[in-house]
């Protein structure tokens, strides 16, 4: 820890104290005008003390001049200047009228300046100095004048006011520098707690909010950005700052507001917002005029229920797919057989048509519920999404049993300068072929042709990357929107209701959101929006 002060504060002390020595020049030379007859007969060399007096006052405007254009001084430099004012100012008492003049006083202050601007051994120098010429003065004068001895006694008393201050004002700065660089260094800490608070702040998976009293948002993390509005900027300096509340969000809190102890429903910010849960409190419990909103994402919360029953339901699974399949197999099988029969009428094969169907739906639930309990984990990597999808279109076409598919029947659009995205390439094409398979299905029952649009673009923030696809079928009634995603929910008699759950599952283990997009275009848009590609999986 410095016992000296920093050089920026050093250097406006400094400046202070040579205004004021400007102020004493001046000074100084205006006496001169004042009555310089009775200062002639009193001083003992008038000629001296007049040309030291405007010799001071053209020393410290030139400091002030040279400091005005931008010179900072050093130790060096303010240590030459103390030295200068005790010196020139003993040399105006010897020219004026000994120890015994008002300048003498004037020494303190530059003891005392010295010790405030340089508190080490220097300070104490600058005192032995003064004290040193005080009393030489005093005792050449009673030499060499004749003056009384009490001139001396005059000396020494100054002497020891010079130590004095210099003991005292050094003792004074110390502490007050001790103090202030304490001080900093506690500044300095909470600066640094602060930044890291923020830090953690913005990098929590819970959504942070601060509101005013009137709902007005005055502070937003990076997770509530991402929940709330889609974005995922890390800006610190409050992005969210003078936005208006999502309606639902509004909406519980006047609820909150009107009744403190209710909890407010699980909603969606946007259509293309998971599921969040608010959690209102008081930041002031005194004043109550800010509000603390906990955002949490309740997909990773349903997501960690759902593993837990897909757990339970695939040791379930596993341990009686065996008894399950073989009689589903056996009755397959005989089915297959009495099919071959050429004793069947119409109504009998029909009859076996249904078995065999339902047979393989069975079989189908099962390795559905077989494939959630196996699902391994997301096995990421960073991904062009543009380059991506056009391998992934060329791919699935070639998989089209038809061999009359036309590639104008799944048209590709891509924005230029996609961000990339990060995620498992085989769990994410295993969702698209998912969305494909059911688009190409939906569009030829409405339209008589298999067709479907891919489209891959970017989110508002400019930051992430989504893919739609969209499809030309009948669309889902508005009643069934908020159930596609729930398990073995289904509007197919054929199919299993496990289709679009085991692919959001899939989309949520890479940190990818897939949601059902309204529209004023006929069909259906179902998008995945990747995360951010900085956040690690």
């Amino acid at each position: 820890m410095t016992d000296t002060p920093p050089s920026n504060q050093r250097g406006r002390l400094f400046r202070i104290y040579n205004h004021y020595r400007v102020v004493v020049s001046v000074i100084l030379v205006a006496l001169l005008f004042v009555d310089p007859i009775n200062f002639d007969s009193r001083f003992r060399s008038m000629d001296y003390y007049q040309a030291g007096v405007v010799c001071y006052l053209a020393i410290n405007g030139f400091i002030a001049l040279i400091m005005l254009a931008g010179f900072q001084p050093r130790s060096r430099h303010i240590t030459v200047s103390i030295l200068m004012d005790i010196l020139l100012l003993h040399g105006l008492l010897i020219t004026s009228t000994g120890i015994t003049n008002g300048l003498a006083n004037l020494v303190i202050v530059s003891v005392a300046a010295g010790n405030i601007l340089t508190p080490t051994r220097i300070g104490t120098f600058y005192a032995a100095l003064g004290a040193i010429c005080s009393l030489g003065i005093s005792t050449w004068s009673v030499l060499v004048f004749g003056d009384s001895a009490d001139e001396i006694v005059r000396a020494g008393s100054l002497g020891i006011l010079y130590f004095a201050a210099a003991f005292i004002l050094q003792y004074i700065s110390r502490r007050m520098l001790r103090s202030e660089a304490l001080a900093s260094s506690r500044a300095r800490s909470i600066a640094e707690l602060e930044q890291i608070n923020r830090q953690i702040i913005q990098r929590m998976r819970t959504g942070i909010l601060v509101l005013d009293r009137f709902g007005r948002i005055r502070l937003a993390n990076a997770a509530a950005e991402e929940l709330l509005f889609g974005t995922t900027t890390e800006d610190t300096k409050l992005p969210s700052r003078g936005r208006n509340l999502p309606r639902p969000l509004r909406r519980g809190l006047d609820a909150w507001l009107k009744d403190p102890a209710r909890r407010t429903e699980p909603f969606q910010a946007t259509q293309t917002s998971p599921v969040v849960q608010a959690n209102f409190t008081q930041l002031d419990q005194q004043r109550g005029d800010q509000i603390l909103v906990f955002i949490d994402d309740m997909s990773r919360v349903t997501q960690q229920a759902q593993q837990m029953k897909l757990a339970s339901l695939g040791r379930l699974t596993a341990g009686i797919a065996h008894e399950i399949r073989n009689p589903l197999g056996a009755i397959s099988h005989a089915s297959q057989l009495m099919n071959e029969s050429p004793n069947l009428d119409e109504g009998d094969r029909k009859m076996l048509d249904i078995i065999e169907r339902h047979s393989r739906r069975v079989n189908g639930i099962i390795e559905n519920v077989l494939d959630l309990s196996r699902r391994r984990a997301a096995d990421t990597d960073l991904i062009d999404v543009g380059q991506w999808l056009s391998a992934f279109r060329d791919d699935y076409l070639q998989t089209q049993s038809n061999e009359h598919q036309k590639s104008d029947d799944i048209l590709l659009r891509t924005e230029r300068e996609l961000p990339l995205a990060r995620f498992d390439i085989s769990q994410i094409e295993q969702v698209m072929v998912n969305l494909c398979d059911n688009g190409l299905r939906y569009s030829k029952q409405a339209t008589g042709e298999r067709r479907i649009e891919l489209y891959a673009g970017v989110t508002g923030d400019g930051e992430r990357a989504y893919v739609d696809v969209r499809d030309f079928g009948p669309g889902i009634a508005p009643e069934h929107r908020v159930s596609v995603f729930e398990p073995f929910f289904t509007t197919d008699k054929s199919g299993t209701g496990l289709g679009l759950y085991l692919a959001r599952e899939l989309c949520e283990a890479n940190q990818a959101h897939l949601s059902l997009v309204e529209g004023n275009q006929p069909g259906c848009c179902f998008r995945i929006t990747f995360a951010h590609h900085g956040r690690m999986i």
